[in-house]
């Protein structure tokens, strides 16, 4: 098991020592609907749903359904998902989660996680949500200042940043805000959109022909391609999101995904004991993680500062 799963699962079993294990007489259906791909949050989840004591083929079925980035796929895969009607929606990232809110208003939902719960509409409050959605909040919007100070930092001389965007219901109003934190701190802006992840790589020549210095990606679901094309063009990234930092992107600055997604079965296990989604309060994450990566700053030219590398949580060399 690679390390950032196992502390995410890690995380989730010694908080839920206490817990009933699942009853076994009934097979429970939960359905796992993501924007992106779920290889490694599916894993992490399996995981997690064990530790509570739930299993595939004895007391649990899952149904799984992935756009890959393509959200247009949503509502047809929310369709399908519904029509088998499972005990608990558990939807990845905002898209999957306004698809599942459109399709239905019965079924329970957990979001794993949203940007915006309440002003997505998903949500009426973090303490009472109110309907049949509830999970986890990434907080992504409220960290922009915070990475774009990053980015200054390790490249002072930096005048524009590209801000990476997709077709994500959420990215209008941080980009508006990574233009707000790019001002206060003396850099201009400019949206740069890939709609679906065979858009990726024109966006970021896009960028280079901007003479953009750097460039701030905003947080979707994981697109593997991106650092490799990042690299290519050899332009600067900072991602909200640390997995493109473990596999080869320049630096991150959020929480950490996996345990936020490892959290969604302690919701799933509320919710088929009986507990009542629109009183179950959504959780923010309470930390957060910068990741650097050395031989990434080497590959592109980039010195990063002493003073930075002393405050990142991990640096990979």
């Amino acid at each position: 098991m690679r390390r950032r799963e196992f502390l995410a699962i890690s995380f989730i079993f010694f908080n839920s020592l206490g817990s009933a294990l699942a009853e076994p007489s009934r097979v429970w259906r939960v359905a796992l609907v993501s924007s992106g791909a779920v290889a490694e949050t599916g894993a992490v989840f399996r995981r997690a749903l064990q530790s509570f004591g739930y299993e595939e083929g004895k007391n649990l079925t899952i149904d799984v359904r992935e756009a890959k980035g393509r959200f247009a796929l949503l509502p047809d895969l929310v369709k399908q998902i519904v029509d088998l009607k499972p005990d608990v929606i558990v939807a990845v990232a905002t898209p999957a989660v306004a698809a599942a809110q459109t399709a239905t208003s019965s079924i329970p939902i957990v979001m794993s996680p949203a940007t915006d719960p309440i002003g997505s509409g998903f949500v009426k409050s973090f303490a009472h949500p109110g309907g049949n959605i509830t999970g986890i909040a990434n907080m992504y919007g409220d960290l922009t200042a915070k990475t774009l100070e990053i980015l200054h930092v390790v490249i002072p001389t930096a005048k524009k940043i590209g801000v990476l965007t997709s077709n994500n219901p959420t990215h209008p109003s941080l980009f508006e805000a990574a233009q707000r934190g790019a001002s206060a701190i003396g850099l201009s802006a400019e949206r740069f959109t890939a709609a679906d992840p065979d858009n990726l790589e024109r966006a970021f020549m896009e960028m280079n022909s901007a003479k953009c210095d750097a460039v701030y990606v905003l947080a979707d679901p994981y697109l593997p391609a991106m650092p490799a094309i990042a690299l290519k063009v050899r332009l600067p990234a900072i991602y909200q999101v640390r997995l493109y930092v473990e596999d080869g992107g320049l630096m991150s600055y959020g929480p950490d995904a996996l345990a936020m997604f490892a959290r969604a079965a302690y919701y799933v296990d509320r919710i088929i004991k009986g507990d009542n989604p629109a009183e179950i309060p959504v959780e923010q994450p309470t930390t957060f993680q910068f990741v650097v990566n050395l031989r990434t700053a080497k590959a592109i030219g980039l010195t990063i500062p002493e003073s930075v590398l002393l405050q990142a949580d991990k640096v990979i060399e």
